[in-house]
C-alpha cells in the first residue's frame, strides 16, 4: 500500500510538472498577441516554474529514489539511470540557462521593451531552451513508462 501512495504521488507530480511546463507555450502564444500583456505572461510562468512546476520535479525526485527502494530496483538498472542522469541534465540547464534567460525577458517586458533585437534573441533563447527540457522530459517519460532494458 505504501508503494501504491509513493506511485500516486510521483505521478500526481509529474502531471503537474509537465502539464505547467507544456502550458507555458501557450502563455506565451496569447502574450505575442497582445505585447501589453507580455510581462504579466511571463511572470506568470515563472510564477508556476518557480512554485508548482519546479518543487514538483522535485517531488518526482523524491518519490522516484523511494519507488527503487521499496520494490526494490537496483539503481543501477539502465532505465532509472538513464533517466538520473537526463534529470541532472534538466536541472542544470534550467537553472543556468532557463530561469536567467526568462528572467531578463522579464525585466524587458516590464519596461515594455518586446520589440527590441535583444527580447527577440532572449524570446528566440527561450524557446530553444524550452524545447530542449521539453525533450529530455519526454526521453525520461519514456524511460518510465517503458523501462527499457540493453
Amino acid at each position: 500500500m505504501v508503494f501504491l501512495i509513493v506511485k500516486y504521488i510521483h505521478i500526481l507530480s509529474a502531471i503537474a510538472a509537465v502539464g505547467l511546463n507544456i502550458s507555458y507555450a501557450i502563455w506565451i502564444i496569447r502574450a505575442q498577441r497582445d505585447p501589453a500583456h507580455t510581462a504579466f505572461a511571463l511572470k506568470g510562468i515563472k510564477f508556476l516554474d518557480d512554485r508548482i512546476a519546479n518543487p514538483a520535479y522535485g517531488v518526482l525526485l523524491l518519490t522516484g529514489i523511494l519507488m527503487v527502494i521499496l520494490l526494490p530496483y537496483p539503481i543501477t538498472t539502465f532505465w532509472i539511470d538513464v533517466a538520473l542522469v537526463l534529470y541532472a541534465v534538466l536541472v542544470v540547464l534550467a537553472i543556468t540557462q532557463y530561469t536567467p534567460t526568462l528572467r531578463n525577458q522579464i525585466k524587458l517586458a516590464e519596461t515594455g521593451d518586446t520589440t527590441s533585437a535583444n527580447f527577440t534573441r532572449l524570446a528566440k533563447r527561450g524557446q530553444i531552451l524550452g524545447q530542449v527540457l521539453a525533450v529530455i522530459v519526454l526521453v525520461i517519460l519514456a524511460m518510465m513508462v517503458f523501462k527499457p532494458h540493453l
